[in-house]
């Protein structure tokens, strides 16, 4: 899948080195001393912010595709910063947007990008929305300014692992994590349980590289997994690329995340789990045009179009086809539970007691700290 048109080309001259460039002239206050445009009715600037590179057939380009379909909407102005670190650099660039830019409404993707960054400057700038993917907003602790969107990918991966259970011939499938944050843990414990919807003696070795983004840590991870004889394998880091051809060039077949990967391994790829920003990002954005408020806490699904899966492929049998259509439809129905009991976690803790089931939409799921019983791996 080649890179949209829309997120080229970039330029080599970032934000943060406007900023550094402007405090060395005049102190950094200078800047943030600069009067800003206000949001004007029909007139809004919008600032997206992306941890990684925009073409990385993964999260950030997901996120980038959805800012693409901002930019069709009249009376949008979108500036966009990748590459942006979870560290002061996020300030810097979201500042830059603010003062030099007159950004009204801003996306910072990245998970981390939100405590204690946009905690920070959400005060400082009471006329400027910050809408943030993934941090759990809460009322009363928070700023009212900032908020919090995601959507219920764990679904997606569910589905994953159901294609996967009907694959998999080792009855051993695989797992490339970044970091054992709950959303993480959530999609590793949908996978197996997918898969184990279809055969409830199919396992799921996990292996965190510890980062969002570093290719070889993840191609080691992955050629790990296959030497274990994990034959299907799917991923949570930023850019699944390397997960994906590595997989597939050992012969084993894959799940894709955030975005089609097809392209990659058309042969191998199963299906994936991906977003579907360009709606939530269109629905906020018009919603501001509108002057109509964005509530703090947005969540969706498959039902919702949050979330979308990637075509079946070709190594899909027809029961699994069916299968996984069933279980879709019954999922976009509403009322679908993965975490169910009985269920343990892999340290033989119950986590669901015979009868209690924990829907998507239930927030103590993205408080989740555990691997489910058959999980191989720890989370420290």
């Amino acid at each position: 899948m080649p890179a949209h048109p829309s997120l080229l080309p970039r330029s080599t001259l970032s934000r943060r080195d406007l900023l550094r460039g402007t405090a060395a002239l005049g102190g950094a206050a200078a800047l943030s001393a600069l009067p800003r445009p206000l949001h004007a009715e029909g007139n809004l600037t919008v600032g997206f912010l992306y941890v990684g590179p925009r073409d990385d057939f993964g999260y950030n380009q997901a996120h980038a595709l959805g800012a693409a379909a901002v930019k069709q909407i009249p009376g949008v102005t979108v500036v966009e910063e990748e590459n942006v670190p979870e560290t002061n650099d996020v300030r810097q660039s979201m500042e830059s947007m603010i003062n030099l830019d007159g950004a009204a409404l801003l996306f910072p993707t990245s998970f981390g990008y939100f405590d204690p960054h946009i905690l920070a400057l959400a005060p400082k700038y009471p006329d400027v929305r910050f809408q943030h993917c993934g941090g759990l907003w809460t009322e009363g602790k928070h700023p009212a300014n900032a908020g919090s969107y995601f959507g219920y990918i764990g679904m997606g991966q569910y589905l994953n692992g159901v294609a996967a259970g009907h694959v998999t011939k080792s009855k051993k499938i695989g797992f490339v994590a970044a970091k054992p944050i709950p959303q993480v843990l959530l999609n590793i414990n949908s996978f197996l349980l997918g898969a184990r919807a279809v055969d409830p003696t199919i396992t799921c070795q996990v292996i965190f590289t510890g980062e969002w983004s570093l290719a070889v840590k993840e191609a080691e991870a992955t050629h790990a997994l296959v030497d274990a004889g994990c034959d299907v394998i799917t991923c949570h880091v930023d850019g699944p690329k390397v997960v994906v051809e590595v997989a597939a060039g050992r012969g084993a077949y894959v799940g894709g995340y955030h975005a089609d990967q097809a392209a990659l391994a058309p042969e191998q790829y199963l299906t994936g789990a991906e977003w579907n920003w360009a709606k939530v990002y269109t629905d906020m954005v018009t919603a501001t045009l509108n002057g109509e408020p964005i509530p703090n806490f947005v969540r969706g699904g498959l039902a919702d179009g949050f979330v979308k899966m990637s075509p079946l492929g070709p190594a899909v049998p027809d029961a699994g086809r069916a299968q996984f259509e069933a279980i879709r439809a019954e999922i976009e129905k509403g009322g679908f539970s993965v975490i169910k009991g009985p269920l343990k976690d892999n340290q033989g803790n119950v986590v669901a007691t015979e009868g209690q089931a924990f829907l998507e939409t239930d927030p103590v799921l993205e408080g989740m700290s555990y691997l489910v019983e058959g999980v191989l791996g720890a989370t420290s």
